[in-house]
């Protein structure tokens, strides 16, 4: 099936007085773009928000309990928040896409109970099953976005509902097989995660890398497809989406528990889609801070610690909501505030002389009326007359009697 890509081929309209020559260099979309580049300020003000919210929660967490930003249990806290990482590098890169991957939730919950199952025949090959099968389930999802062009919502979700399926006969919590224990390596696995979620922020942040991740997002009517390259790229975001949501499932089973509980994984799905908004990447696509994923899963992860400190019980689904709740809000920021400025506004076209109430809300200004009774024409060999001259009335005498004699 072919793709159209409208305005590929064709000349860009130098609507905002840029030359059609330098519109590639200009538009982050050069066939329906906006003259200009994204702004970054509302993400890195947003980041700095971020920060300061998480330095308060360490320093809260500090006071309840120090022992858990001590080395046993700070390695349990690197592993969840890499877990959490994981799901929210996947959940904001489909959101690049602007295709979201609802099924991550389901995978996690799916690769967990897997590794638990089929661990004692080793972690690295449970984790090779895990990962080929998510490889070509995403294939799968992004085939029906891109070849339907159907939204991704929509094809992720009956895709979590087919892997839900498949975990639905386990009943019971799973027994952990597996003898690998990721928490010795917990320093590594956090700085893996950071570099990874800050330079794909970096990247991100360059305007071709931007505008070639975020080429799949709606200008116009969303049913014309926006051509072969924004389908391959939203492919590729599928795949590595699902993987990625694998890997953080054999985190979960390996981090230092002995039992695995099934379960549909929407709450997992809830919560990462809520960070990855969190963090600042736009629900519409393509736009995204650098800092801010790293930031936003850090203080989630604080948040959970936090009230298991405090002896809450605090689910999923709650913060979950919560950080959708903001992270909508933080969308309308960032699409409102980080779209490009214009290079060159035209100036405000100047009311018309014939505009009237009913043709819209400017008012005609009053215009200078003429000379009234408009006087006439003179003709160029005409004399001008005196009315009061005595010739006039003295050419004939005066008659009285109304006749000749």
């Amino acid at each position: 099936m072919g793709y159209d890509d409208p305005g590929r081929h064709a000349p860009v309209e130098p609507s905002s007085g840029v030359p059609a020559a330098v519109l590639e260099n200009v538009f982050d979309d050069p066939a329906h773009g906006e003259p200009g580049r994204d702004r970054l300020a509302v993400h890195v003000a947003w980041e700095m928000v971020l920060a300061a919210g998480l330095a308060v929660l360490i320093w809260l967490l500090w006071r309840a309990d120090p022992a858990v930003l001590g080395d046993p249990g700070l390695r349990v806290l690197l592993v969840d928040v890499v877990a959490l990482g994981l799901l929210a590098l996947a959940a904001g890169l489909s959101l690049r896409t602007a295709a979201v991957n609802l099924a991550i939730g389901p995978v996690m919950v799916a690769a967990a109970l897997h590794c638990a199952e089929q661990g004692d025949r080793g972690v690295a090959l449970a984790l090779g099953q895990a990962a080929a099968v998510a490889a070509v389930g995403g294939l799968a999802l992004g085939l029906a976005v891109t070849v339907l062009h159907v939204p991704g919502w929509a094809a992720s979700l009956a895709g979590a509902a087919g892997v839900v399926v498949y975990i639905g006969p386990r009943s019971e919590p799973v027994l952990v097989q597996s003898g690998y224990d990721p928490r010795g390596s917990a320093f590594y696995l956090f700085a893996g995660f950071a570099a990874v979620a800050v330079l794909g922020g970096l990247f991100g942040a360059i305007r071709p890398v931007r505008r070639l991740v975020g080429r799949f997002r709606p200008v116009a009517d969303p049913a014309r497809r926006r051509g072969a390259v924004a389908a391959t790229v939203t492919t590729l975001a599928c795949v590595v989406s699902t993987v990625l949501a694998a890997l953080a499932g054999i985190l979960v089973a390996t981090n230092g528990r002995d039992t695995v509980g099934p379960g549909d994984g929407l709450d997992w799905t809830v919560l990462a889609v809520g960070t990855a908004l969190l963090a600042g990447t736009s629900a519409y696509g393509r736009r995204g801070g650098i800092f801010g994923t790293l930031l936003a899963v850090s203080l989630v992860g604080v948040v959970f610690a936090w009230a298991h400190v405090e002896g809450w019980a605090v689910s999923r689904w709650a913060v979950g909501g919560a950080a959708l709740g903001v992270g909508l809000l933080v969308t309308r920021l960032a699409e409102a505030y980080g779209r490009p400025r214009p290079a060159g506004a035209d100036p405000e076209p100047p009311a018309l002389a014939d505009s009237t109430l009913g043709s819209g809300w400017s008012v005609p200004r009053p215009t200078k009326l003429d000379d009234w009774p408009p006087a006439l024409p003179v003709r160029p060999d005409d004399t001008p007359t005196d009315p009061w001259d005595a010739s006039r009335w003295e050419t004939r005498p005066p008659r009285w009697d109304g006749g000749d004699r």
